[in-house]
């Protein structure tokens, strides 16, 4: 079953995250942006459109009413659905992102394989996540019963993410990392392991 519960009730508190951290979101949606292909794509999970807008992706699906409208109020073509069974063709897209999103779906292998059949030959999939193995993640882990959100959240570590990705038919990994465990100035820095957010980017091998 869908996860929709806690973005029905509290949208306004998932968009005033943004807000309240322009900072960490800005550094996300750049580490993303160095590895968004071109071509038509698809967000799966598109939320309120916080990362689908900025980044000009005009398709996104959620299995949220309330994120949905919000959705379409901002100009995204949004269809009700969930990651492990898309409303779409075989071969509908040139590339799909995830953002935030696996730790929230019921089956990631699925929803893996469902985006890789929705690509177009040689397309990619592009995933989001906080790295269950960083600092933030095991925050998050922490406290996870204290979460609006992450109270019914699975979290992946970024080699969980890379061995499903494997298994579902992708690869040709490009990554980056941001939120890093130092205190310094943030940058964005390839590969995984030091960054609390991590974005890879994978290639529809068949």
């Amino acid at each position: 079953m869908a996860k929709t519960e806690p973005f029905d009730t509290y949208s306004d508190a998932y968009d005033d995250w943004f807000e309240r951290h322009d900072a960490e979101y800005a550094l996300e949606l750049e580490a993303i942006r160095e590895l968004q292909p071109t071509g038509q794509g698809l967000e799966i999970g598109v939320g309120t459109g916080k990362f689908a807008r900025p980044l000009g992706i005009q398709h996104g699906l959620d299995p949220s009413e309330t994120m949905i409208r919000k959705a379409r109020e901002v100009g995204i073509e949004v269809v009700e659905g969930v990651a492990e069974k898309l409303p779409y063709r075989d071969a509908s897209f040139d590339y799909a992102l995830m953002v935030t999103t696996i730790c929230f779906v019921d089956d990631l292998k699925k929803s893996f394989e469902e985006a890789c059949r929705v690509l177009r030959p040689g397309g990619s999939i592009l995933v989001g996540f906080i790295d269950k193995e960083s600092t933030l993640g095991q925050q998050y882990l922490t406290k996870r019963d204290k979460s609006r959100f992450y109270a019914v959240a699975e979290f992946y570590s970024a080699r969980e993410v890379l061995e499903l990705l494997t298994k579902t038919g992708f690869g040709k990994f490009q990554i980056r990392q941001t939120l890093l465990a130092n205190e310094g100035e943030q940058n964005i820095i390839e590969g995984y392991g030091q960054g609390s957010f991590v974005a890879i980017q994978a290639i529809k091998l068949n």
